[in-house]
């Protein structure tokens, strides 16, 4: 498995398969290419949502002289697929093909994937977790173990770019732009945790307002963490900051449950996809959510069984998820789906420490499944707005 570092990117929204990953392909192919014009195709996911994902402006924003072709037709290779071609004179003269496989990450046909090294030696949770018990050692102490002394700096920036998203998001009011004229609402949330029909739930009310926070600066084209990606990246710093405020885990904690979030985001990429055009929003919120509540577990002091129990609920119970963005934004209902899937970390952590000795489903198995469910999905419910809320909102 590779680094955590290409699983928390910090970039732009608002989406990371749509937006950094096309960008990506954008600047290496111009550096490769340099030429006066160049042509852009996109096909699938990346063309039916391509618009309400900002990924014409991303591509325009690198290639300047650029023409953008949307095609609906679907590669068989990967459902966001886009062909770049760098002109002279109105006639092709170089040519790539690009798949954006989610979280910021690319791949270039008939080439070997972007980060060729693995870090990891293992491929499964299992493999993973009878490593540890084997050198009594946790899951954090395992990435630090394998990854480069840099990676606790760099878990260090997201941790402060997850901060940062956070207290803007909550600063800022007004509407999030485009068609569906989407009204801020995390400023709102954080201020009425205090209400006195929200008194009993006022962490859950914080927790909602931070995730809301994130996902709104994602969903404005701010500065987010890929966590796994763009759509889901209020999750995970919901639960840690929720938690931080309330029960004053220091930076360096936060940054452990960070690493072991990041297992399991891995295990996922690896063996099944975070890519919602792929898979479904199971792949993204569902990911986000089995992360955060790894994480959760991991500021608590959990077992080993209880961290990957936690993870293992999250994820079973968002199997089957949609990825239905209206009108192709990362608005509704995305941004909502961050907000319930945060609870849902903090109170699958809860279970999974009271129930650990009677679990029957591995986390391992739960990947397998999610992926085979996201493949048997009609397309219309994987990223291209062609079902579920997108079919039925109409703009009034």
């Amino acid at each position: 498995m590779k680094s955590i570092k290409e699983l928390y990117k910090i970039g732009k929204g608002p989406s990371s398969s749509h937006t950094m990953g096309p960008e990506k392909a954008c600047r290496i192919f111009k550096e490769r290419y340099p030429a006066s014009a160049y042509k852009v195709v996109l096909y699938g996911s990346l063309s039916l949502t391509g618009k309400g994902h900002l990924t014409d402006c991303a591509i325009k924003d690198v290639l300047g002289n650029v023409d953008i072709e949307f095609r609906r037709e679907f590669i068989d290779e990967h459902p966001n697929t886009m062909d770049l071609f760098a002109l002279d004179r109105g006639e092709i003269v170089h040519r790539m093909r690009v798949y954006s496989v989610g979280g910021g990450s690319i791949r270039i046909a008939g080439e070997e994937s972007e980060n060729t090294l693995d870090v990891y030696p293992h491929k499964t949770f299992e493999e993973i977790y009878r490593y540890c018990r084997n050198e009594n050692i946790t899951l954090a102490d395992y990435v630090f173990r394998f990854e480069e002394t840099s990676v606790f700096e760099h878990l260090q920036s997201v941790w402060n770019a997850m901060k940062d998203a956070i207290r803007e998001g909550l600063s800022v009011e007004g509407t999030l732009p485009g068609e569906l004229e989407v009204k801020r609402k995390a400023k709102k949330l954080f201020e009425s945790r205090h209400d006195r029909l929200a008194a009993d739930y006022s962490a859950a009310r914080e927790a909602s307002a931070y995730a809301f926070a994130v996902s709104e600066m994602n969903a404005s084209g701010g500065t987010i963490i890929t966590a796994p990606t763009c759509g889901a990246c209020g999750v995970v710093p919901a639960v840690l900051y929720t938690m931080q405020q309330h029960h004053g885990f220091d930076d360096d904690k936060i940054v452990r449950a960070l690493a072991v979030a990041g297992v399991f985001g891995n295990v996922i990429k690896h063996n099944a996809s975070i890519s919602g055009a792929e898979a479904g929003c199971q792949a993204e919120v569902g990911s986000a959510c089995a992360m955060a509540a790894a994480a959760h577990a991991t500021l608590f002091e959990a077992t080993l069984e209880q961290v990957e129990y936690a993870a293992e609920i999250a994820l079973e119970h968002h199997l089957g998820l949609t990825c239905d963005p209206v009108l192709g934004y990362v608005q509704i209902p995305c941004i909502e789906r961050n907000a319930v899937a945060a609870l849902r970390a903090i109170d699958a952590s809860g279970l999974a420490g009271a129930l650990s000795d009677y679990r029957k489903i591995p986390f391992d198995m739960v990947v397998e499944t999610m992926y085979e469910t996201g493949k048997d999905m009609p397309a219309n419910y994987r990223e291209t707005s062609g079902g579920g809320l997108a079919k039925k909102y109409r703009l009034k």
